[in-house]
């Protein structure tokens, strides 16, 4: 072997995974199968793998129509959770308190706790891999790397609320949770030899203590071709169809886009139809489903036109919260000029230890220690850890910040720490974001 093939070792190559070791299992749905799924997990041993499918883009609901489960011992298990999803207790009661194994446990974990699962310890390979710096964390891309295995994908943006399920679709969910204990053996050797596990501890823990998000505001801003329309008055028919189109969406559980695209709507405002043939003379809505639904639109629009001035939108979303930090400059310098320091400092770091700088510290953690600044009677490390910061995170990232905020500002000596007695009333700040304004970086201010 010359020195150039020690360099660069040949590929591993990868075999195609395309159908279960042991076959695709049956779909079950019923509490009799339900409790024999259960006795059979209970017979296995170690983690759990868990997967879910959902029907998004074609569903209103976030639901799970299928999870699929595997457990060493026990073999693989496709339920079908929709018919009764009060006899699941069995299989609950078993998987609270193994470990479970998910890739992007952040979209699994909502629809599995809707259907009244509990976990208590997960693995999440994909973040896994983010810690591992992998350069696609996608779970065929994971087994790739760690396992030179080729995971047949496709449908995964199916609509898996279709009754019966193709034969092809249960093969690809039966193969998502098919070598999931392998991964998570591999990956997380990959990590105790990074001297990473701890980071990854930390990091689930967390996944698992993160609340639910709020539900945004305003939601109806984001319609798409909506900077087309200039006035409030239209900006007020866009919110009232849009509204209309959630109540139908949430009524018969289908995707709003699929009730009426954003397309249709500007489109609708921009024309202003105010009668049933104006209406369906328009794109989208000359079709039959369309026109029995003519009214539900025309009402949406009128509601609009009749409203008092006072009660149009704003033509631009009132700012809530901690305003981006590409906002920031001219009008709050001292933010600017945290973040200036911070960020570059932070970059540094991340591209030294080999970790996205996302994941080195959150972007809305770096967002919030600039805005607020940083009180020298408390310091960078507690800062860190109150604003949710992991230990392994504010182990890493305190000297770096500390470095990059006590630097001189344009020559000048004082640097960007805030000194006791300085730092903004957050309570305060956070409050005045909840009804529409700002939260003020300065405030307090001697």
């Amino acid at each position: 072997m010359t020195d150039s093939d020690a360099d660069h070792p040949p590929e591993v190559p990868v075999v195609p995974l395309t159908a279960p070791r042991e076959g695709v299992p049956p779909v079950v749905s019923t509490p009799d199968e339900f409790a024999s799924v259960a006795a059979r997990l209970a017979a296995g041993t170690g983690p759990i793998a868990v997967d879910t499918e959902r029907a998004s883009g074609f569903k209103y609901s976030q639901r799970a129509y299928l999870v699929q489960l595997r457990r060493t011992g026990s073999g693989s298990f496709l339920i079908d959770p929709i018919e009764h999803p009060d006899a699941l207790a069995p299989v609950i009661e078993v998987m609270t308190g193994p470990q479970w194994i998910l890739h992007a446990a952040d979209q699994d974990l909502p629809c599995l706790r809707e259907l009244g699962f509990v976990c208590e310890s997960v693995f999440d390979t994909e973040l896994a891999g983010r810690l591992l710096n992998v350069p696609k964390v996608n779970l065929a891309a994971m087994v790739a790397e760690f396992l030179h295995l080729g995971l047949a994908k496709g449908h995964g943006a199916a609509d898996w609320s279709r009754r019966p399920l193709p034969d092809d679709w249960l093969n690809y969910a039966a193969l998502d949770v098919e070598v999931l204990v392998e991964l998570r053996d591999a990956v997380n050797a990959a990590l105790r030899t990074a001297g990473r596990e701890e980071w990854a501890v930390q990091e689930f823990a967390a996944v698992l203590a993160r609340p639910q998000p709020e539900p945004k505001t305003d939601r109806w801003r984001r319609t798409s071709g909506i900077h087309d329309l200039k006035s409030a008055r239209a900006l007020a028919m866009v919110r009232e169809l849009w509204t209309a189109r959630e109540e139908v969406a949430r009524r018969r559980d289908i995707a709003p886009g699929r009730i009426l695209p954003d397309s249709a709507i500007v489109n609708a405002v921009s024309k202003g139809p105010r009668t049933t043939a104006e209406l369906t003379a328009l794109p989208v809505f000359s079709g039959p489903r369309q026109r029995r639904q003519a009214n539900t639109w025309l009402d949406a629009l009128e509601r609009a036109r009749n409203l008092p001035d006072a009660e149009l939108p704003a033509k631009k979303a009132p700012q809530t919260g901690v305003p981006p930090i590409n906002r920031w400059e001219p009008k709050h310098p001292a933010p600017a000029a945290r973040a200036k320091a911070v960020r570059p400092a932070l970059k540094t770091l991340a591209e030294t230890i080999g970790l996205p700088t996302e994941n080195l510290l959150s972007p809305s953690i770096v967002r919030d220690l600039c805005w607020f600044g940083v009180d020298e009677s408390v310091g960078v490390a507690q800062r860190l850890a109150d604003l949710g910061a992991r230990p392994w995170q504010v182990e890493l990232a305190t000297e770096p910040i500390e470095a990059a905020l006590a630097a001189p500002v344009d020559g000048s000596p004082t640097g960007r720490f805030r000194h006791q007695g300085q730092v903004a009333d957050e309570n305060s700040a956070r409050s005045s974001s909840s009804i529409g304004q700002s939260p003020n970086p300065e405030a307090g201010l001697r």
